[in-house]
Parts: structure tokens; C-alpha cells; sequence
């Protein structure tokens, strides 16, 4: 079982990369935050689950524990594969994916392509317990909403998800209010 891996990134294919790590390659999916910033030649390191199935064995890689974690949670649900759990976490950050199964937000989850109503709630009722109370270290369930709220308006603003997904990564967990938030993403994506 494949569970880490470090080596070069040789080039970027659909929704993964290769990774060459002494002399083999390692076609590894990863949410596409990470596939958007993972320059091609240069060294890269990621978690990994490796999925086996009878007919399938595909590597999904993430930067932390933590994303790989929730991952795992993901595909522990009825009717949830690890490409809609990929889907997911291409969708938001851990936090955020945590903050809407502890508050109930189902409309966080059908955002998601592929991802219908009764799937958001079953991911909700059987993960809830394993997510815990919703409380994870600076982040709050104010802070979830807050979050949503500020890629709506950057999405408004005309930036893609993508874009805006992964400026707002870099906004420091302190700032919540949604008018800082945007300000801070806009301060990343080069606007004033």
C-alpha cells in the first residue's frame, strides 16, 4: 500500500499529475487547487490513498494529513467515490467541508457536481460523529458561512472558482468577517 510520495513532477494530465520518484512514474489524482499550483519540474510531496479495486488501482494525493483524513471519511459514505470526494475537496478547504457536516449545510455539498440532496445527507448524518462538534482549532461555523459568502462575491466579481477557491487558502484563519475576507483574497489575486 502506497501511503507517501515524493519526487518530480513531470507533467499534469486531466485531473492528477505524474510524479516521477526515482525513476517511476506516479500518475496521482489531487483536488484541483493543488493540481492549479503544482509546478511542473519541480519537487512536490503528497499523502496517499491508494484505491484498489478488482479492475482499478488509482493514487489520490493530498498535502496534508488532514485532507487525506477527511478524504478517507468521504468515501466511507454509501454511495460516495473517491472521485466526488475529490470533487469535494477541489470544492473547499477541509475547514470549510468540516463546518458544513457539523452545521448541517447541505447546500455547500449540492454545489458540487455530481452531488445531490440526498447524497449532502447522508454525508452529513455519517460523518457528523466522526467530524466531531465542529469546532477545529480557529475555525467556526460563523466562519463556514463567512467563507461561502466571500466566494460568491468573488465569483461575482468575475474571478473563476478556482481562482477564487484558492485565494481564499491563503487568507489567514483570523480574519472573519466576509468584507476582510474578500479584501484579503483580492489583496492575493492582485486586485486593490
Amino acid at each position: 500500500m502506497i501511503a507517501y510520495l515524493k519526487g518530480k513532477v513531470l507533467s499534469k494530465i486531466g485531473v492528477g499529475l505524474i510524479l516521477e520518484v526515482n525513476g517511476v512514474g506516479y500518475k496521482v489524482a489531487v483536488p484541483s487547487g493543488l493540481l492549479l499550483s503544482a509546478k511542473i519540474g519541480q519537487e512536490a510531496e503528497f499523502y496517499i490513498h491508494s484505491y484498489i479495486r478488482e479492475d482499478q488501482f488509482s493514487l489520490y494525493g493530498f498535502l496534508t494529513a488532514a485532507e487525506l483524513q477527511l478524504f478517507e471519511f468521504l468515501i466511507s459514505v454509501s454511495g460516495v467515490g473517491p472521485k466526488m470526494a475529490l470533487s469535494i475537496l477541489s470544492a473547499t478547504s477541509v475547514d470549510h467541508v468540516k463546518s458544513a457536516i457539523a452545521s448541517g449545510e447541505i447546500a455547500m455539498f449540492t454545489k458540487v457536481s455530481g452531488v445531490g440532496r440526498k447524497t449532502a445527507e447522508r454525508l452529513i448524518v455519517e460523518l457528523r460523529e466522526k467530524i466531531g462538534d465542529g469546532t477545529f482549532g480557529e475555525i467556526n461555523l460563523k466562519t463556514s458561512k463567512e467563507l461561502a459568502e466571500s466566494l460568491d462575491a468573488l465569483v461575482a466579481l468575475g474571478y473563476s472558482q478556482n481562482e477564487a477557491r484558492e485565494a481564499l487558502r491563503k487568507v489567514p484563519k483570523e480574519v472573519v468577517d466576509s468584507g476582510q475576507i474578500i479584501r484579503a483574497a483580492l489583496r492575493t489575486l492582485g486586485g486593490r
